[in-house]
């Protein structure tokens, strides 16, 4: 850093609770099935406005979860077709590498909540 420079320490910590991670078509099966607890499993693109308010406001939310998993649905065609991601951001649940569906969801911390509740009582099943 130089002296004139604008960027400080704080600018580069994420203020996140929960621990995030980067997955790709080569990793996500086997990441997802070793996992203990619950990972919210997000695509996203960063030509999506929808996808960058995700990217910024999801890891300051307080949900129960113990890791967001961003998946760049732009850079992993194969898993974007597998979960037959239609639209995005595009909100899945898995607890302990088993598949708990799509969550349909308003990005606000009440509503997904209770939706992470709802599809945590449902009948899991094997990933895509």
């Amino acid at each position: 850093m130089t002296a004139g420079s604008k960027c400080r320490p704080i600018d580069i910590v994420s203020p996140s609770i929960v621990v995030e991670l980067e997955l790709t078509d080569f990793d996500i099966d086997q990441q997802l099935l070793s996992l203990d607890g619950v990972s919210l499993v997000v695509f996203t693109s960063i030509g999506c406005s929808g996808c960058r308010w995700a990217r910024a406001q999801l890891p300051a939310l307080e949900l129960p979860v113990d890791r967001l998993c961003w998946i760049d649905a732009g850079e992993n065609g194969g898993a974007v077709e597998r979960y037959q991601v239609f639209h995005l951001p595009a909100l899945f649940v898995v607890r302990n590498g088993e598949f708990h569906g799509a969550l349909q969801s308003r990005l606000t911390q009440v509503e997904l909540i209770a939706n992470l509740r709802q599809a945590l009582n449902r009948i899991p099943e094997e990933l895509p």
